[in-house]
Formats: structure tokens, C-alpha cells, sequence
């Protein structure tokens, strides 16, 4: 499932199961690169949500997570984030790094 996250879903949308979030912005190239793994990712793993997150509308939740530089790829599990990653990332090693 891929969907659009704001302060005020936020903490609701990342409270349960595996969690990606991408912080993006719409003039970002690999951003725009990521979009389509994403939604991959979001068709063919349907126990894996994928919340988006537009850095230029959303400033306080990307300060909340410290987020320099986009595509930054935040990684939950019930509501604890576990790890992160900054950048573009093929769907394999997309994969690769839910599974561990």
C-alpha cells in the first residue's frame, strides 16, 4: 500500500507492521527515480506500507527526522524506526534491505 502521509497521520500510519517512508521532494531526480520502485515495492509486498512524505509541505516532520538530503528512506517496524537510508535504491536492494 502506497500512501501520503502528513502531521497529522503520520504517527498512525507508521504505528503498526513494516514501514518505508520516503521523504521526496517533487524537483528531486532520483526522487523521481525512487517513485517507481516504490510503488513496485508497494504492488508486490503487500505486508510492506509505503508512506510519502513532500519535504517542501511536510518541513517539521522532515526536521523531526533530522532529514538533509532526499530521497531519505526511513525504515519502521510497529511504530520504531529501525533504520534509514539516503538515496536511490534498485528494488532488489530495496528488498534486501526490509528483509534484514
Amino acid at each position: 500500500m502506497l500512501v501520503h502521509g502528513n502531521k497529522d497521520n503520520f504517527d498512525s500510519l507508521i504505528s503498526d507492521g513494516v514501514v518505508v517512508v520516503d521523504f521526496f521532494a517533487n524537483w528531486c531526480g532520483p526522487c523521481k527515480m525512487l517513485g517507481p520502485v516504490l510503488e513496485e515495492l508497494s504492488s508486490s509486498r503487500s505486508e510492506v506500507k509505503v508512506v510519502k512524505v513532500d519535504v517542501d509541505e511536510e518541513e517539521d516532520l522532515a526536521r523531526r527526522f533530522g532529514v538533509m538530503s532526499i530521497p531519505a528512506l526511513y525504515l519502521f517496524k510497529d511504530g520504531k524506526q529501525v533504520d534509514n537510508k539516503v538515496g536511490f535504491m534498485p528494488l532488489s536492494d530495496l528488498e534486501e534491505w526490509i528483509n534484514n
